[in-house]
C-alpha cells in the first residue's frame, strides 16, 4: 500500500534582531559563502518540493522581505508569503503569526533563518518520521547544551522540551537538545498554538510547549536525532558566522578533492557561488570563486586569484594574483590560454585559444582571437582583436570620449608597438605595424607601417635651469 504524501508548507523564523552580531544589518542577511543565511535555508527548503513558504519577519522586516523577493525567481514552484512578528514575544508567538496563511490539509515544517547549513536529506528524514500524523523533532547531542531546550524523555518517549532558563539542575545535565526544527500536521499545530501561555521566566510564548500538549492529547511525539552538529548550528555572533563559514568551505573542499580536484590547501579555498570542475584541475592557495565559474580539464589556478562568473576552458593557466570578474556579461578564457600574473579580466572579455594576457593587463568587453597577445602593462576595452596580434607594453585603446564608448578593431597579424594610444573608433588593417609611441586617430591600411608622433628634436649644449642661491 502506498503511503499518502502530505503537502509540505514551510515556516521560516527570521524576525530576530541578532544583537550579538553588533550590526545594523538584520542577522539573517549576513553572508555565508556569498549568500545570506536566510537564502541558504530557503534554497534547501526549495529542494524538498514544498507547496508554500512563510517567512516570519520582524527586525528589519522591509529589508529582509525585499532581499528575499529578489532571490525568488519566477520559475520557483511555491507560494512565498510574509508575515510580521511585532513585537517579538517568543518562538510560539512567531509561528502564531503564520497561522492565518497555513492550509490545514498538510504538514508544517518549521525552520530557523539563522541555521544555514541544514541539509535536505536531514529534513526529508524528519518529514518521514512525521509521516503526516506525528510531531517530529530534530535533535542533537551537545557537549555543552547551555542555552538550549532539553529533550525530556521517559525511556524512548519524548515527554516535553524544557527551555534552559526554566530547567531544573537535573534537567540541565541532559545533553540531547532541540534544534529548533520540527515537522507536524498543520491542523494539530494550530490547535496547540492556541493553547500557549507565557507564564514562564521570560514571559514569552514558547513553541516548545506544544510538545506537552501533544503528549497530553495522546499524539505521538518522535525525535529524529542527527549526529551532524554543524547542520544545526545557528549564527548569533561574528565568531559563530566565521566558524560556520570555515566548516562549510572545508566540507566543500573535501567534496571537490574526492572528485579529483587538486587543492594545495583545503583550508585556504573559498567558493561563494557555484564552481564546476572537470578532470585534473589544480587550485593553489587563497583562491576565491564567486557567482558561476566553470573550469575545464587540466586548468591550473595560481595562488591568490579571485574568479567570478567565468568559463575557463581546458589547459588554460591562470597565474597568481589574477582578478577575473564577469559580472552579468561573463568572461570566457579559451583552451591553453595564459593569464597573469596580476591580470584583470572584466565583463565581456572573450579570449580565444592560446591567448596570452600578461602582468598588469586589463581587458574589458573585448574579443581576442586565437594566439593574440598583450603581455605587459596594457588596456584593451571595447575591442575586437584578430589572430596572432601582438599588443605592445604600455599601449591602450582609448574607447571613451567622455560621453560614449567606441569600438577598436585590430585585424589579424597586426603588431602594435609600445606606448601607443588607439583612439576609437578605429580599424587597424591586417598585417600592419604601429610604431612605438604613436597616437592613432585614423584607420590604417593592411600591411602598412603607421607612425604618428612628434618629430624628435635635440638641442646641442643645452643647460638645465639652476636653482636660485638666495
Amino acid at each position: 500500500m502506498t503511503q499518502k504524501v502530505e503537502a509540505v508548507d514551510v515556516v521560516i523564523m527570521a524576525a530576530g534582531k541578532g544583537t550579538r552580531m553588533k550590526s545594523k544589518l538584520p542577522k539573517v542577511l549576513h553572508l555565508l559563502a556569498g549568500r545570506p543565511l536566510l537564502q541558504h535555508v530557503m534554497d534547501t527548503a526549495c529542494g524538498l518540493g514544498v507547496r508554500s513558504m512563510v517567512l516570519v519577519t520582524g527586525h528589519g522586516a522591509a529589508e529582509v522581505e525585499t532581499a528575499c523577493g529578489r532571490q525568488v525567481s519566477e520559475s520557483t514552484h511555491f507560494d512565498l508569503k510574509f508575515v510580521r512578528q511585532e513585537p517579538q514575544l517568543g518562538t510560539g508567538h512567531a509561528v502564531q503569526q503564520a497561522v492565518p496563511v497555513l492550509p490545514e490539509d498538510g504538514v508544517t515544517l518549521i525552520l530557523n533563518g539563522d541555521v544555514p547549513l541544514i541539509e535536505a536529506d536531514t529534513l526529508r528524514a524528519l518529514l518521514q518520521e512525521c509521516a503526516g500524523d506525528k510531531l517530529a523533532l530534530l535533535t542533537v547531542d551537545m557537549p555543552d547544551p547551555t542555552g538550549y531546550g532539553r529533550i525530556v524523555r521517559a525511556g524512548d518517549v519524548v515527554q516535553t522540551i524544557v527551555e534552559h532558563k526554566d530547567a531544573t539542575p537535573a534537567q540541565r545535565e541532559i545533553r540531547e537538545i532541540y534544534t529548533g526544527v520540527m515537522a507536524l500536521p498543520t491542523a494539530r499545530l494550530k490547535q496547540w498554538l492556541a493553547r500557549l501561555r507565557n507564564d514562564n521566566s521570560q514571559a514569552e510564548f514558547y513553541l516548545t510547549d506544544i510538545v506537552k500538549f501533544a503528549v497530553a492529547d495522546g499524539a505521538p511525539v518522535v525525535a529524529c536525532k542527527t549526529a551532524d552538529r554543524v547542520q544545526v548550528d545557528g549564527v548569533n555572533s561574528p565568531v559563530q558566522l566565521a566558524e560556520l563559514e570555515r566548516a562549510y568551505q572545508l566540507r566543500l573542499a573535501k567534496r571537490f578533492m574526492e572528485q579529483g580536484v587538486r587543492l594545495a590547501d583545503p583550508a585556504r579555498f573559498d567558493v561563494r557561488g557555484e564552481l564546476l570542475c572537470a578532470q585534473d584541475v589544480s587550485i593553489d592557495v587563497n583562491c576565491i570563486f564567486e557567482g558561476q565559474v566553470s573550469l575545464g580539464e587540466d586548468v591550473r589556478i595560481g595562488a591568490n586569484c579571485v574568479i567570478a562568473n567565468a568559463s575557463i576552458e581546458a589547459g588554460a593557466v591562470i597565474h597568481p594574483f589574477t582578478h577575473i570578474d564577469g559580472e552579468r556579461l561573463g568572461v570566457s578564457v579559451g583552451e591553453g590560454a595564459l593569464i597573469g600574473p596580476f591580470a584583470r579580466l572584466r565583463p565581456g572579455a572573450r579570449l580565444g585559444a592560446e591567448v596570452h594576457i600578461g602582468n598588469f593587463v586589463e581587458v574589458k568587453n573585448s574579443t581576442l582571437a586565437r594566439g593574440a597577445k598583450a603581455n605587459h602593462l596594457a588596456y584593451l576595452g571595447d575591442a575586437i582583436v584578430g589572430e596572432r596580434v601582438n599588443f605592445g607594453a604600455g599601449s591602450i585603446t582609448a574607447n571613451y570620449d567622455g560621453a560614449n564608448k567606441h569600438r577598436t578593431v585590430i585585424e589579424a597579424d597586426v603588431h602594435v608597438g609600445s606606448n601607443c594610444v588607439l583612439v576609437a573608433p578605429l580599424t587597424l588593417g591586417a598585417g600592419g605595424t604601429v610604431g612605438g609611441g604613436s597616437t592613432l586617430t585614423k584607420d590604417t591600411p593592411a600591411g602598412a607601417l603607421s607612425v604618428a608622433r612628434g618629430k624628435q628634436v635635440s638641442i646641442a649644449n643645452w643647460s638645465r635651469p639652476q636653482k636660485s642661491k638666495s
